[in-house]
């Protein structure tokens, strides 16, 4: 049977040595990973005794690295009236529209630099030939 954690006993393993995080309501001791974690310890420390899941989301895990999650359960998190409430999936598409916009963004400045380039060409091969004619 998995222990329940309230959000307070999760906030306070919040240390490099000390860390619980929250994916999906369940708890993870991550104390021991945080070492091996391939992106850093930064990144875990930015959200140890937090509610990680939109971060673990964001990133993309691997299959590997959700197993070694499975292996750091400890327990599931018991939410109670005032806790930070989880990220809904509303809010995980408009993250995921945003980074469409950001996409067509970078496409529409790849397409200026690519028309001003062609247009400078032409404006270069013109001004040659009315040099040209001028001679």
């Amino acid at each position: 049977m998995s222990k329940e954690f309230t959000y307070q006993d999760v906030a306070e393993h919040n240390t490099k040595k000390d860390m619980y995080l929250v994916v999906h309501d369940k708890v993870y001791d991550c104390g021991k990973f945080v070492d091996e974690h391939p992106g850093g310890e930064e990144v875990m420390l930015d959200v140890a005794g937090q509610d990680a899941t939109e971060a673990f989301e964001d990133v993309g895990h691997s299959d590997e690295a959700r197993e070694t999650l499975d292996a750091l359960l400890v327990g599931t998190l018991k939410r109670a009236p005032g806790d930070p409430a989880p990220k809904s999936p509303a809010t995980n598409a408009s993250a995921s529209n945003s980074k469409s916009d950001q996409v067509g963004t970078g496409i529409g400045v790849y397409a200026a630099i690519l028309i001003g380039g062609v247009g400078a060409y032409f404006a270069y091969n013109y001004m040659q030939q009315q040099q040209a004619q001028q001679s």
